[in-house]
């Protein structure tokens, strides 16, 4: 079964069953391929909706400076995407949680966009998100991420207008990625009062597809906030902080993903709260 029919379903029956789902985001190469490796292996096994994959680009979009720095930093010490697909390709049939690429248009177009997919999909990816895909390529960036077999999961902003929204919630595969902020990735202190209402819309848009939400989530209380609207939660510039703080201890890849996976178990627990308030909801 392909990737892009995978993926959704997978998250749709978990939904269905009334699962809220957690994506956290991690930089490849950051501080190295095999700390890398070492995270995706420690929290393999945690039960997440997938795992977003940050491929380095020298000008990210829309990333605010904690991913920034790691996207720099692993580039500095020789990154190449070639090597972060070689060594995530030989885990492709050891690890069972789904993997998406967040990867600049740049870098795919560059390589060629169709052999660059194939490329993911080798390396055991199942979604393709693309932050800066210009307006109007969406139907061709489709057509050759579902050739390859991936899940073309797309961006929907606040300041997206509403019909477009439609259209990209009907358009996305595998899942809808909403921005609960305008601006750049980051942790917030409190998270937009419209955000609901528009999970909802985008829900409906989509005909049922599930809705994860990311930027600005950086606790498991904001884990609980968001999921008890939305289908599951991203959380980005925290888990990358997260690393970050490792490195500065001077922890090695085993020590570094230990302390990820308990970080990851603790918004973790914000699920079981959004659960917990549905079920409660239910009962009334």
């Amino acid at each position: 079964m392909t990737g892009v029919v995978e993926l959704e379903r997978q998250l749709r029956e978990r939904v269905s069953a009334g699962e809220k789902l957690l994506a956290p985001f991690v930089t490849a190469g950051y501080p190295d391929l095999a700390t890398t490796a070492a995270i995706l292996r420690a929290i393999d096994d945690l039960g997440l909706g997938c795992i977003e994959i940050g491929i380095p680009f020298s000008d990210p979009v829309a990333d605010g400076p904690t991913i920034q720095a790691s996207y720099t930093e692993a580039l500095e010490r020789g990154l190449t995407v070639e090597s972060l697909l070689r060594e995530l390709g030989g885990l492709a049939g050891e690890l069972k949680t789904p993997r998406v690429a967040m990867v600049s248009y740049s870098i795919a177009y560059r390589r060629g966009v169709d052999r660059f997919v194939s490329a993911l999909a080798d390396a055991g990816f199942v979604g393709l998100l693309l932050p800066d895909l210009p307006e109007g390529c969406e139907p061709r960036a489709a057509e050759l991420a579902e050739s390859a077999g991936l899940a073309n999961v797309l961006l929907v902003a606040p300041t997206t207008d509403p019909h477009r929204r439609e259209q990209i919630a009907a358009a996305a595969t595998g899942f809808v990625y909403y921005v609960s902020v305008a601006g750049i990735t980051g942790e917030r202190d409190r998270l937009p009062a419209e955000m609901p209402g528009n999970v909802l819309a985008l829900r409906r848009a989509g005909r049922g597809k599930p809705v994860f939400v990311g930027f600005g989530i950086g606790r498991p209380e904001q884990v609980a906030e968001v999921t008890a609207v939305a289908d599951g939660a991203i959380v980005g510039s925290a888990v990358v902080r997260r690393i970050a703080g490792c490195i500065e201890r001077g922890l090695d890849p085993s020590a570094t993903s230990d302390n990820v996976r308990q970080f990851v178990q603790s918004l973790c627990s914000g699920l079981r709260q959004a659960g917990d308030s549905a079920d409660a909801a239910a009962k009334k």
